[in-house]
């Protein structure tokens, strides 16, 4: 089997390469090493992925729609896994177009090439950010998804309407993945566990948005990943468009993980508290049922093991760049 992975040396997109590399599978990786957070993470990354001799990357923007497309001639490929995108909601206030370019028109392009050349599984990445503020919790895949919160969002469902009309029309075997809060090894700078343990490692202050009163479905990259390679051999031959919830279905308040960082360091935490940032949701807790039952698989890793795990891992990573 040839896998296309687009973002393969983002966060998630690096610990799934790994994943299908580990089991011999052959991975063609895309990602353009854009600067919206430190590239010496995304280079750390495919250095270890180059490792791999059944690994092959390609430092191309999804944009260039000729080169993408030779791409996709020379290898035609079995399953298209699309990871690339611009991530963030509050990035999105400042740089709306960024968004139009990558989440749109570069996700288009993918969409377009996988029906042109017959690839017979579309898996993409959406984001539990469609849900918009939920008043019922558990939020389950048929929740109302018609009002987002921020223009990123606001992207992802579009990328669910544009595949949805893909799979009618040509019978595009496709699957969305919305992501909650995933956090691990080689996560993101962007996001809160990250910031949180480098600010308080450094002694320096660390903002806590609504107060930290918000609550997020914290999920562990190797519970993600699981669930993603036990998605990609259940839904091989089908040829319709499923979406599911990624996530642990535990929600975790964000004082209770600056706490446990806190513990692990034995170092008192130097807070900002803020106010409620435009674009924000206040809480987020997935139903995961329709996911346990395709995959067979609940997530293992809890947020006190998992964030220790981190910690660790950050105080090793940050001495060896």
């Amino acid at each position: 089997m040839k896998v296309l992975i687009t973002g393969s040396v983002g966060f998630i997109g690096y610990h799934l390469s790994k994943k299908l590399l580990d089991k011999n599978i052959q991975v063609i990786g895309i990602d353009n090493i854009n600067n919206y957070y430190d590239p010496k993470v995304k280079i750390k990354r495919n250095l270890l992925l180059k490792k791999y001799s059944n690994y092959k990357f390609y430092k191309l923007d999804i944009n260039k729609f000729k080169n993408l497309e030779k791409i996709y001639k020379k290898y035609k490929f079995q399953t298209v896994i699309h990871l690339a995108a611009q991530a963030g909601v509050r990035y999105s206030i400042t740089n709306p177009f960024a968004y139009i370019k990558a989440n749109l028109d570069g996700f288009y392009n993918i969409l377009h090439l996988s029906k042109k050349y017959k690839v017979k599984h579309l898996i993409y990445a959406s984001s539990s950010s469609v849900y918009g503020d939920q008043k019922k919790q558990p939020i389950s895949t048929n929740a109302n998804t018609n009002n987002p919160q921020s223009l990123y969002a606001a992207t992802k469902k579009s990328n669910e309407i544009l595949v949805e009309s893909y799979s009618q029309m040509y019978k595009l075997n496709a699957t969305g993945l919305r992501f909650f809060t995933n956090y691990g090894n080689f996560g993101r700078p962007d996001m809160s566990i990250y910031k949180f343990t480098q600010n308080i490692l450094k002694n320096k202050k660390i903002e806590l948005f609504n107060n930290g009163n918000h609550k997020r479905d914290f999920t562990h990259i190797s519970d993600s990943v699981e669930i993603i390679f036990r998605i990609i051999k259940k839904r091989f031959k089908t040829s319709d468009h499923k979406i599911f919830n990624i996530e642990s279905g535990r929600k975790v308040n964000l004082k209770h993980v600056v706490k446990l960082i806190e513990k692990i360091r034995n170092n008192k935490a130097k807070v900002k508290n803020m106010g409620l940032q435009k674009g924000d949701v206040k809480e987020t807790h997935a139903n995961i049922k329709e996911t346990i039952s395709l995959t067979k698989y609940k997530p293992q890793k809890n947020i006190e093991s998992g964030v220790k795990d981190f910690v660790n891992w950050y105080k090793k990573f940050t001495k060896d760049i």
